[in-house]
């Protein structure tokens, strides 16, 4: 039996782990990607915005996959294999653009879904898996990223409502979120609310001057006396438990959507190698622009096998937090490894917005640090493997 052809974009044949459906969704997600944002993201990166946001949302809602992992509600009710196909293909595009993705569904919409009442779950879930409300998640404050249980944002009782005060500080999506997600001390301990971004009181200033990003909108949030109602807090969970199973979701999105950026960027290193000549021939041809192409696809197929395999895991119910920090903590240093690698196969041309790489590196610091600092998933695993807690 003759052998299949060899895809230089793909020479470990990663392609057959998927199954026909997995396939289906990328398909789709590339197609909607290729015509509705490749066209103009290297525009809104430079620009530091999308113009068109809400339309964008209401694009990416019918596509399916806001909260695409959760069921009913108007959620696709997809895989977790699935979901990070769509976030791999959403990030190859841009990073920042998969961050609107998973803070809407598995940050916003998981929160709700998994923590709130049914109330709560009709009025905003199916809007926002439409993509017809955007939400944001606010946990990080000014003073407190890797320790949220030090946050200092509370939450005190005034007859049957609730009066929050405090300030949380780079929250994705956050300028022009419909609601926010936002937990706060509580005298009960750690609880989630409910924000409308309308309410008296509650504002959300833009961070500007990011070079990183730059297509993701980031803001404060600032919460002076906000009054909400009982019906806002999120009945179901009390302490870290609930923000903390939010980013664990949100963690696993990130496995995914890494190898994105990684893979857009080694392809366009692959492709410029061999049309770029120096000395007479295509710079592919010496020997160390090969073995960096070597070793970049190498850091890509191990990052993708780990990916899959945490997604069978978790299509399983059988993914563990320690698991997820293996694949954000390998994925996201690995995709930043080979988008550094890339530019220097492209020399000068590296840092232009003409080619994807300088952008997805940029973006890379950014997801390199947030949801879990590689420190931090580097103290759980140590924690996993010895049994001793060196966070403290």
């Amino acid at each position: 039996m003759a052998l299949p052809a060899l895809d230089p974009a793909d020479i470990a044949a990663l392609d057959d782990l998927l199954t026909d459906d997995e396939r289906a969704v990328r398909s789709s997600v590339r197609q909607m990607l290729d015509k509705s944002v490749e066209p103009h993201i290297a525009d809104w990166f430079e620009r530091g915005a999308i113009p068109e946001i809400r339309e964008l949302a209401r694009e990416l809602g019918s596509l399916g996959v806001l909260g695409m992992h959760l069921e009913g509600y108007g959620c696709a009710g997809m895989s977790a294999t699935e979901y990070g196909v769509a976030c791999l293909e959403i990030e190859a595009t841009d990073s920042g653009l998969r961050s609107l993705v998973s803070v809407q569904g598995s940050l916003a919409m998981y929160a709700i879904w998994r923590w709130g009442s049914e109330e709560q779950k009709q009025e905003w879930l199916p809007r926002m898996a439409a993509g017809e409300a955007i939400g944001c998640f606010g946990l990080t404050e000014p003073d407190h990223g890797s320790d949220p249980g030090a946050l200092t944002t509370r939450a005190r009782k005034a007859g049957s409502d609730w009066v929050l005060d405090g300030r949380k500080m780079w929250i994705s999506n956050a300028p022009y979120a419909d609601v926010a997600v936002v937990w706060a001390r509580t005298d009960e301990g750690i609880r989630g609310f409910v924000v409308p971004t309308d309410v008296p009181g509650f504002s959300a200033p833009e961070i500007k001057h990011k070079m990183s990003l730059r297509a993701s909108a980031t803001g404060e949030l600032v919460l002076d006396g906000v009054r909400l109602p009982a019906s806002a807090v999120l009945p179901e969970v009390r302490g870290l438990k609930g923000p903390l199973s939010c980013l664990n979701e949100a963690r696993y999105g990130i496995v995914w959507g890494a190898l994105g950026a990684a893979r857009s960027s080694l392809e366009a290193a692959r492709q410029y190698a061999i049309d770029r000549v120096q000395f007479g021939r295509p710079i592919a041809s010496f020997q160390l622009t090969q073995q960096k192409l070597a070793d970049m696809s190498l850091e890509y197929i191990k990052g993708y096998l780990l990916a899959v395999h945490l997604g069978r895991r978790k299509d399983a119910g059988l993914l563990r937090p320690e698991q997820v920090s293996i694949g954000k903590l390998n994925n996201v240093r690995e995709a930043i490894e080979i988008c550094r690698t890339a530019r220097t196969i492209l020399g000068a041309n590296g840092i232009s917005l003409e080619y994807p790489v300088i952008r997805h590196q940029n973006n890379l610091e950014s997801v390199l640090t947030y949801e879990g600092t590689v420190e931090m998933h580097t103290l759980v695993l140590g924690q996993a493997l010895t049994g001793i807690a060196a966070f403290r």
